[in-house]
């Protein structure tokens, strides 16, 4: 007899982002002809810039001519990618061989796949709030228990809080895998070298590894923080970094990323080596690589020309992200992030939940953001705006927001 996966039924009602989209497309329903404005989920709006647009149109050029014709490529990357994303790191002062250098299909899927290779009783501890495939997915995996309103049983929840600035504390007891996001979704909060090296030094003292989101690296303006963890001494043997082309170049849709899995990273049981050969025999096992048209454009966004446009194109983004940040204010709502990250996140006024302020803002302002507690527990009472979005649309949305909001 075939039986389900009942870790599934675990996984908290209403994933976050079709929550969103039930409650906006029943306002629209009670109220035709309302245009509403989204800064909710963080999907890139600019085009592909001209230099990445020339490399993936060559990628899909060379695949009409015999000679430079290519089928199957190898599961972690092609070498050009390869050697280009390890450059990238040693330009911002972290030293990564090609052969670290997993290509993907995207981030996401890889901060899911990357616990698989990791033992079923691993305690897990998040950063709280976090993305939420890094709990769900080892929600999935079974490391946990059931939910309430203090979040999964079993699992470590690192809280970031307006008393510690939205970066955790290092956990109390021992734990073996650790998920850290910097600059971190939702919070927009960026770790310094030394909050960094802490947990380095705790990884790396009780043989844990920390998965390390920087998928949003390049909105860092500020040269005094790091856009790698192995900026910093030791990270290469207790952590395994994540990162994509997803909002530095627009590749949402286009998909690719990375991960880099250093030849010296350890594990408890685990000498030098045997991680980055197991997630070298998944990858075989379960990817045949990200697609070969695709690769040739992420090597034209780490190019120069590629560089400078993509860069244009962040720093627009972060432009939105200060509209943003003043208008709220100017309404007397308190705001972080958006310096070095593509989102704010504000304080619900009031004393509102999350979700009452999301329902607030649709329907005063005809506004849709993220509420806070669809990221963890920790995120009660706080609400996530994205930066991603056209120049007059995030204009007109604060212009909303400052006109008509009710506090």
């Amino acid at each position: 007899m075939a039986k389900v996966n009942k870790n599934y039924q675990k996984l908290s009602a209403g994933y976050l982002f079709p929550e969103i989209a039930r409650r906006t497309n029943l306002f629209l329903n009670e109220n035709p002809g309302v245009q509403v404005m989204r800064l909710g989920i963080g999907d890139t709006t600019e085009p592909i810039v001209p230099a990445v647009l020339n490399g993936l149109h060559k990628g899909v050029d060379d695949l009409g001519r015999v000679e430079t014709y290519s089928g199957y490529g190898p599961s972690e990357g092609i070498d050009s990618l390869r050697k280009g994303i390890a450059n990238f790191y040693k330009e911002n002062g972290a030293h990564i061989d090609p052969s670290e250098v997993f290509v993907s299909d995207g981030a996401k899927s890889d901060s899911a796949n990357i616990q698989g290779i990791f033992s079923e009783d691993c305690v897990v501890a998040v950063q709280d709030p976090a993305y939420p495939v890094y709990v769900d997915s080892n929600v999935i995996a079974g490391r946990t228990g059931l939910s309430d309103d203090n979040g999964y049983e079993g699992l470590v929840y690192m809280p970031c809080t307006e008393d510690n600035g939205f970066f955790p504390e290092l956990p109390k007891g021992k734990v073996d895998l650790i998920y850290l996001c910097s600059p971190n979704n939702p919070t927009g909060n960026v770790a310094t070298k030394v909050q960094l090296k802490a947990f380095v030094d705790y990884a790396r003292e009780h043989k844990a590894v920390i998965f390390f989101d920087s998928a949003y690296a390049s909105f860092i303006t500020d040269p005094t923080l790091p856009k790698s963890i192995y900026e910093i001494e030791g990270a290469s043997e207790c952590a395994i970094e994540l990162n994509s082309f997803s909002k530095t170049a627009g590749f949402t849709g286009v998909r690719l990323a990375w991960t880099i899995v250093p030849e010296a990273c350890l594990a408890e049981d685990a000498e030098a080596g045997v991680l980055h050969s197991l997630w070298t025999r998944r990858q075989n096992t379960f990817f045949n690589g990200a697609s070969n048209v695709v690769q040739a454009g992420g090597v034209s966004v780490l190019s120069a020309e590629g560089k400078e446009q993509t860069d244009n194109q962040v720093a627009f983004y972060l432009e939105n992200a200060s509209i943003i940040n003043s208008g709220l204010q100017s309404v007397g709502i308190t705001t972080y992030g958006g310096g070095n990250a593509p989102y704010v996140w504000l304080k619900a006024p009031g004393g509102l939940t999350s979700w009452e302020f999301f329902d607030k803002l649709l329907n005063e302002c005809h506004v849709v953001g993220t509420p806070g507690s669809g990221f963890g527990p920790a995120g009660e009472g706080f609400f996530r705006l994205s930066a991603f979005g056209h120049r007059e649309n995030v204009e007109a949305a604060v212009s909303s927001i400052k006109m008509n909001l009710k506090i």
